[in-house]
This record gives structure tokens, C-alpha cells and sequence, in this order.
């Protein structure tokens, strides 16, 4: 992504008299010394009348007032560029910025000493120094920037000192353009197996739906050229007068609804390793594994569909986009989702009860006894139903998951979830393939698999 041209971007300097003015406030030491010897010079000749002595304070006051001049003309014809590479990255990968710098005026350059604002969470901010650029020159560098934390981080603006060759001045000048660096949450890759709620016979998670229910409910349509001779339907092509063939099986993809719980009464401690940034990071791994699948997808919050999330009118979306695109779509309101200040799940539940949901899937953190009867009603509203309940204590001292958590993922299974409690620091492939078992044991510390009962109904 470019940022700038050749005389594009606008500083912060201004033009005109204030321009100047700053020009003359970026005089250096050296430039302010020359200048006061000038001046004294030139006073002192005045008084004792000594004509050689004025010739050499005119020549010291005018070398730091012919920089500004030659410096503040120069700075308007340097055009800055910035691209990065990629514009998303996963959390915890690295993305390169490119920077260019290019001399579009017929004069060389001085020292130029280049820095970019960077967020702290990327890293230090960069700084370069680049020597003299001739005339129609033009220099590149690059950086690397890192974060373990998703967002959307701005780059910029890109800030330009230029100094002249006898180093009488120094002028800043700042880009006004700047990029936006994603940072996606870490997906982890699942396995893929049969799914809940599959339609059984057709294979691929999809369900298919006929177009007719017996002989007298055809809907046909015309024939074209290429089409099976023995799906001719004889009564149609009699009655209009044309070959008529019948419909093929109409393909319905499976549905999946992926719900996450953002209530900041839910969650406690933040940071890469929290339980929040566990459950965005599930949230997006389950959603990437299910488009992969081929299933419709769709994202629900506590608070509803985020912010930025298309659909088709019932929300689902990858049926008729590009798998791809819609991964993209969905990870980037998964890069910048916070926590919400809902106290329930209430709001959820509504866009759920309207039932033909397909598989849910769920990532919630500490449920109170009043969230866990709204959780077991969302069970009636779906054809299958998995969740990881987080609980936050848990997280923050490492141990086990404590007996009370235990006791609402039973009452969970009870309503027909297959539910499992999420130690601290588990991996999200083992639960995940562990959720089609039935029978596991019971839930470990650490990074092993957590309890799940019921298998997939």
C-alpha cells in the first residue's frame, strides 16, 4: 500500500511565511553559532570601521540563512512511500514495511534520517539514516514488525528529517498517509471427521433437498443440450410442446453458527494466554475448519452479529462467496472483537430461537445459574450442539477446573450439549477430537484434553 508521492503527502510545517519560520527554527548549533558570528562580525566592523571584517560577517551570517533557504526549497520535492507485506498476518507471525524515499527535484539531498511511528505492541520504532540522494534518486529499506496481541495497528505517519550538507539545518517534515497492519487471532488446524448434524448417504457435511415430493410435483425446466435422455419428464414436454427434463437434486450446504461469548463479567486477565484470547482463537480455528468443510457459516457474539460481518438476509455466509473471502471476512471482525459490557446471553438466544440453525458451536467463559438455564434453552434451537465453558479462575491460578464448573457442564450435557471444560493451556485439536468420542476421561491440568461426555448427537 502506498502512502505519499511525489509531492503529495502534506506536513505538519505549513507553507508560506510559517513555513519559513519553522525553516528558521531548525537551524542547528552550528547554524545558530554562524550565524551570532556573523552578526557580531558584521556589528563590530561597523564600529572600528574594518571593510574586510564586514566582508567575512556577512559571509558567516549568510551561509546558515542560504541552508534554510536551499533546505526549505529541497524538502517539498521528496516523495515518501510505505508498503507492507502482508496486510494480515496471524498473531505471533512477522510482517516486512517497505519504505521508499525518492528525490523528484534536480538537486541532490543532504543526510536524510527517516522514522516511522509504530505502535509499541509491533516493536521499537524504526529509524534510518540515509546518505546523499542525487537527483531522481531513489532508496528503499524495510523493517519487521511482530505482535502476539490480534488488532488493527495504523502505521504511521512516515517522519522525514532533512539536513544540508554543512549541517547549518535541520528540517522535519510528516507524511499525512498511513496503513493499517491486522493481526488475525491464531487458528489451529482441526481435524476433519463426520461432523454433527451431517445428512447421512451424501457425504461432504452437505444435505440435499429434491426438487419434487412424487410424480405430480415436478418442477421442470427445459432441456439443454448435454442433459441425461432418461430425466425427460414426457407429461411436461406434451403439455408444453417442448423437451422438458426434470430438475436435479438441489444442493443445500449444512449450516454451522459459531457463538462467542465476549461478556467482560465472563473473563478475567488479559493478554495472549488469557482465557478470552483462547476463546477468540477457537472461535476462529472452528469457523476456518468449517468453511473448509463446506459449510454455511455464521458468527454470533452475546451481543449479536459484530460489527463488519455480512451475510445473506439469515446471516450465513461462504454458501454462494468464496470460501476464502468469507474466512477473511470473519477473522477480521474476530481481530478487532473486545469485550462487551452484556451482563447475559439473552440476546443471543433470540437470533437463535427462530430454530434450522445446524450445528452450534460454542465458546463461553463463567456461567452464572441464570446464563446455564439460557445455554440449555439455546440446545432446543439447534440440530447439534458443542461447548467449551472457560472458567477464569482456572486460567489464572493453572490448576484444575474447579467442582462447581463441573457440576454446570453436567447439567449442559443433561440439556444434550456435548460440553467440555477447558483447562488452562489445553489445545484446542485435542478437544475438538475428542468431542466425537464418547466416554472420555475426566479432565486433566496443563496442555492435555479435557473431559467430554455424550459424543456428538
Amino acid at each position: 500500500m502506498e502512502a505519499g508521492g511525489a509531492g503529495g503527502p502534506t506536513g505538519r510545517d505549513g507553507g508560506g511565511r510559517g513555513g519559513m519560520r519553522a525553516a528558521l527554527g531548525g537551524l542547528t548549533t552550528r547554524g545558530r553559532s554562524f550565524l551570532a558570528a556573523g552578526v557580531a562580525a558584521a556589528v563590530c566592523a561597523y564600529v572600528l570601521g574594518q571593510a574586510d571584517l564586514l566582508r567575512v560577517g556577512l559571509l558567516l551570517a549568510v551561509l546558515p540563512l542560504v541552508c534554510v533557504l536551499a533546505l526549505y526549497r529541497t524538502r517539498h520535492q521528496v516523495a515518501g512511500s510505505r508498503r507492507l507485506s502482508p496486510q494480515r498476518v496471524p498473531a505471533g507471525a512477522e510482517a516486512r514495511v517497505h519504505l521508499r524515499m525518492e528525490n523528484v527535484s534536480r538537486l541532490p539531498t543532504g543526510l536524510l534520517m527517516l522514522q516511522d511511528h509504530v505502535p509499541y505492541v509491533l516493536g521499537p520504532r524504526p529509524r534510518f539514516v540515509l546518505d546523499r540522494v542525487e537527483a531522481g534518486g531513489r532508496r528503499e529499506v524495510s523493517y519487521r514488525v511482530r505482535s502476539d496481541l490480534r488488532g488493527r495497528y495504523p502505521l504511521g505517519p512516515l517522519q522525514l528529517r532533512l539536513s544540508d550538507p554543512f549541517g547549518m539545518c535541520e528540517l522535519t517534515r510528516s507524511f499525512s498517509a498511513y496503513d493499517l497492519l491486522t493481526v488475525l487471532p491464531r487458528t489451529e488446524p482441526l481435524a476433519p471427521g463426520r461432523l454433527p448434524g451431517e445428512a447421512s448417504g451424501y457425504g461432504e457435511g452437505r444435505q440435499r433437498s429434491l426438487a419434487l415430493a412424487g410424480e405430480d410435483d415436478v418442477i421442470p425446466r427445459e432441456y439443454r443440450y448435454g442433459d441425461d435422455l432418461r430425466r425427460v419428464h414426457w407429461r411436461s414436454t406434451a403439455r408444453y410442446g417442448e423437451l422438458m427434463v426434470r430438475r436435479e437434486e438441489q444442493p443445500q450446504r449444512a449450516r454451522c453458527t459459531v457463538l462467542l461469548d465476549t461478556r467482560a463479567v465472563a473473563y478475567q486477565g488479559a493478554g495472549p494466554d488469557s482465557a478470552f484470547e483462547w476463546a477468540v482463537s477457537g472461535a476462529a480455528s472452528v469457523l476456518v475448519h468449517m468453511l473448509e468443510q463446506g459449510f454455511s457459516v455464521r458468527l454470533l457474539t452475546d451481543e449479536g452479529v459484530p460489527p463488519g460481518v455480512t451475510g445473506a438476509g439469515d446471516g450465513f455466509t461462504g454458501a454462494s462467496a468464496d470460501s476464502a473471502d468469507a474466512a477473511g471476512l470473519l477473522l477480521d471482525a474476530l481481530a478487532v472483537v473486545d469485550h462487551s459490557d452484556g451482563a447475559g446471553l439473552s440476546r443471543a438466544y433470540d437470533l437463535l430461537r427462530d430454530g434450522n440453525e445446524g450445528l452450534l458451536v460454542a465458546f463461553v467463559g463463567d456461567l452464572d445459574e441464570e446464563q446455564v438455564a439460557v445455554a440449555a434453552r439455546m440446545r432446543q434451537r439447534s440440530g447439534a450442539a458443542v461447548v467449551f465453558v472457560l472458567d477464569s479462575d482456572a486460567w489464572l491460578s493453572g490448576g484444575a477446573v474447579p467442582r462447581a464448573v463441573e457440576d454446570r457442564v453436567g447439567r449442559l450435557r443433561d440439556a444434550g450439549w456435548t460440553a467440555v471444560a477447558v483447562p488452562p493451556g489445553a489445545s484446542l485439536a485435542g478437544l475438538w477430537r475428542d468431542t466425537g468420542r464418547a466416554g472420555v476421561g475426566p479432565a486433566t491440568t496443563g496442555g492435555g484434553s479435557s473431559g467430554v461426555s455424550g459424543g456428538w448427537s
